[in-house]
């Protein structure tokens, strides 16, 4: 079983970070300008015939010579090897990496601050809440392989996309802490003050599937993720809860020994600590997409263009494949062939039962967690 829908992001910060990383952004511009040598017609096309083929889109890039990318951890997905795999099939673009470990709100609020300035980012990847949040923000555009993606994995115009995804997990330190085998467990006096999330629900991606989990796990529904949010404050009572960002770091420093986070994020972790092990929790499953979207004030328009295209083609969709994610193409490419078997075959096997929030129902939980959240887990 594959995927169905769209989620999530990153490490939340707060408005000091995203205060910091504005006046970084802007220090950076100097002030200037951007250049866009794709002119409008790389500003307004929706798609590749607008270019005319392939390589008019790649000469108009080239032309550009930039990518500006944020909040794209190289461990995140196997994104390192996916940037240093356009920058080798594009050596006349630089690729300017800012601020990989920020979050998806803070994405957007970077492309609110640079405005104008070529320091702008041109892409984004986000998770649902931020994205539906924000569709004024991006310029749509269908790559060449629409028609392979599931219809309510994108935007009918083509605002944004969902790209790769996986399941929400547990992943722990098996020298410290036994597997756990249901959410009740993680109460328990076992994992005294050892239980993490990847961020803060309210705007991170990867944490607000933990509630989503929670949620299923509970009794609940996808229509109220009341039940999730209860959880939480339990084992905020408990003394269980950890209010620490999850990072490479502290997962191999013993800082955050167990960690809810998408399966493929919990698996990266085991090449850096020998003892680190992913489970996925019997019973219902919480399964989500990230999105890719397109600024709408890129200053590098042509680019981040040929980016998208990149990153829908059979070659980038392996690749996220190699990171252990689930690529959007999934089921398009194994029919045609192009799937990497072997690596599709060592994921991890899905839950028999799985569930994903629609559109609607991420929004009403994303209100519902702006009001409820912070006062549960204080």
């Amino acid at each position: 079983m594959h995927l169905l829908s769209t989620f999530g992001r990153r490490l939340v910060a707060g408005v000091a970070v995203s205060a910091s990383l504005a006046l970084t952004l802007t220090a950076c511009a100097g002030g200037s300008t951007p250049s866009t040598a794709g002119g409008d017609k790389a500003a307004t096309a929706t798609s590749l015939s607008d270019f005319g083929t392939m390589a008019d889109l790649e000469a108009a890039a080239k032309a550009e010579g930039t990518l500006n990318v944020i909040a794209l951890p190289r461990d995140w997905a196997n994104y390192g090897e996916i940037l240093d795999a356009f920058a080798a099939a594009y050596p006349e673009i630089t690729i300017n990496e800012q601020s990989p470990d920020v979050s998806s709100a803070e994405e957007i609020q970077a492309a609110k601050t640079n405005a104008g300035l070529d320091t702008a980012p041109d892409v984004f990847d986000l998770g649902l809440t931020v994205t539906l949040q924000n569709t004024d923000q991006f310029a749509p555009y269908k790559v060449a392989t629409w028609e392979d993606i599931p219809a309510n994995l994108k935007d009918a115009n083509g605002a944004y996309t969902g790209d790769y995804g996986g399941y929400m997990s547990i992943g722990y330190d098996s020298a410290k802490y036994p597997e756990p085998t249901s959410l009740k467990d993680l109460l328990g006096v076992k994992y005294k003050g050892a239980v993490a999330l990847n961020g803060d629900p309210t705007q991170a991606g990867a944490a607000f599937g933990a509630v989503g989990l929670a949620t299923v796990q509970n009794g609940g529904t996808l229509d109220d993720y009341t039940p999730g949010i209860d959880f939480f404050s339990q084992m905020k009572k408990a003394g269980n809860l950890l209010k620490v960002d999850v990072t490479t770091a502290t997962v191999t420093s013993g800082e955050t020994p167990v960690v809810f986070d998408w399966d493929y994020l919990n698996a990266a972790h085991t090449a850096d600590k020998a003892s680190w092990k992913v489970t996925i929790l019997p019973g219902t499953g919480y399964a989500a997409y990230y999105n890719q979207a397109i600024n709408k004030e890129a200053p590098h328009p042509a680019a981040a263009r040929l980016w998208e295209e990149f990153l829908y083609s059979d070659a980038a969709q392996n690749m996220w494949l190699k990171g252990g994610a689930r690529p959007v193409r999934m089921d398009a490419m194994t029919s045609a062939g192009t799937i990497d078997a072997a690596l599709a075959a060592k994921l991890p096997a899905a839950p028999a039962d799985s569930v994903v929030p629609t559109a609607a129902q991420s929004d009403a939980a994303g209100t519902l967690l702006g009001e409820k959240w912070a006062a549960a887990v204080q």
